[in-house]
């Protein structure tokens, strides 16, 4: 019988259902810098008038799936949206329930 790798500190049930950490990290990283670029993006087309822009509702989606430190980036390093209130407190208050959630579930393995 094959014995199962299992990093230090991890139970068979955790392992097994959620596998290896890997490819939610590199998914994080990439909704992050997607959204870093695209309040960057948005902020350059805000300056020229009659372009397209980013819908308000794309940029809270790409917050809530999982980009809200780079869209918080975002709204700090481009001064972008930082005048709306529900960006200025909205953000911020998606990036700590999910740093809540990544906690709650850290102590859940």
């Amino acid at each position: 019988m094959r014995k199962l790798f299992l990093p230090e500190g991890t139970s068979v049930t955790a392992f097994a259902v959620l596998g290896s950490p890997t490819p939610l990290i590199v998914c994080l990283i990439a909704v992050n810098v997607l959204a870093f670029a695209v309040y960057g993006w948005d902020k350059a087309r805000s300056k020229v008038q009659g372009a397209r822009r980013v819908p308000e509702k794309t940029l809270f989606l790409l917050a809530l799936l999982g980009g809200s430190v780079g869209a918080v980036l975002g709204m700090r390093v481009w001064r972008h949206k930082t005048r709306h209130w529900y960006f200025k407190y909205g953000l911020p208050a998606i990036l700590l329930v999910q740093l809540a959630l990544a906690w709650w579930l850290k102590t859940l393995v």
